[in-house]
């Protein structure tokens, strides 16, 4: 059964398990939740370890409280800082999975919870800007600005709603415009058929971000859910990897 945080004036859901520490932090993508095959097949493997595992659904996701439509980056974020700081003790390995990795890379740049290393899956960056912003017309960028938001065609299921709140708070937390410095193990795992988040935003990260210890892997051929048995093996290998190579 899942744990509950107030956070701001939404209860945000979570769930722990206790374990050695460093513990690993599972974060989650736009509009997904905490019962994903990547976050439950993680806990799994944690649980295996005798590994502390924390997984959480960011305000207006899965079972936590709020209205996704009024949710943003900074929101979240500050939504999985609370939850990290509450349920975990010192530095944490974050698994960021497409907008979860952006949020780790918030975390970790503003040194908002202690990071040990990180691992993200289909990182996505900046992408209300990058993605959404850059790809609208000028009908959608003008309905944007009258309306509020638009809706975009989803492979996922109902169209997501995309709000001026959330491109507008997008900017404020851009991590590809600054330094992004990196001190710690950093695995990075991107599919060359994502349609989601090109393969050439993960080569962009890398490019951009500073530390000595950060590894690309590009696999062949998966996509965006990278929940293949293979990728999932990946997944938690990556994970092993820079719990070992931890300081």
């Amino acid at each position: 059964m899942p744990l509950f945080l107030t956070v701001g004036a939404n209860e945000v859901a979570y769930e722990y398990t206790p374990g050695a520490a460093p513990g690993v932090v599972f974060l989650g993508g736009f509009k997904s939740d905490m019962q994903g095959t990547k976050a439950l097949a993680l806990e799994a493997w944690a649980r295996a370890q005798g590994r502390a595992f924390l997984r959480m659904d960011y305000s207006g996701h899965g079972g936590s409280g709020g209205d996704f439509e009024d949710g943003t980056i900074g929101q979240w974020r500050d939504d999985a800082a609370a939850v990290i700081a509450h349920a975990t003790a010192g530095p944490q390995v974050i698994v960021g999975s497409s907008m979860g990795g952006w949020i780790a890379l918030l975390l970790a740049r503003d040194g908002t919870v202690p990071v040990a290393g990180l691992v993200t899956v289909a990182a996505a960056p900046d992408f209300t800007e990058d993605g959404y912003w850059a790809a609208f017309d000028e009908d959608q960028r003008i309905a944007l600005v009258e309306r509020g938001r638009v809706e975009i065609p989803s492979e996922y299921g109902a169209p997501y709603v995309i709000t001026k709140r959330l491109i507008e708070d997008g900017r404020r937390n851009l991590v590809l415009r600054t330094p992004l410095d990196l001190p710690f193990p950093v695995r990075m795992l991107q599919g060359t058929a994502d349609t989601a988040v090109p393969a050439h935003w993960a080569t962009r990260l890398l490019d951009h971000a500073t530390g000595d210890d950060v590894i690309l892997a590009l696999v062949k051929g998966a996509d965006h859910r990278f929940s293949g048995p293979d990728q999932i093996a990946l997944l938690e290998s990556s994970v092993a990897d820079v719990l070992t190579r931890i300081r």
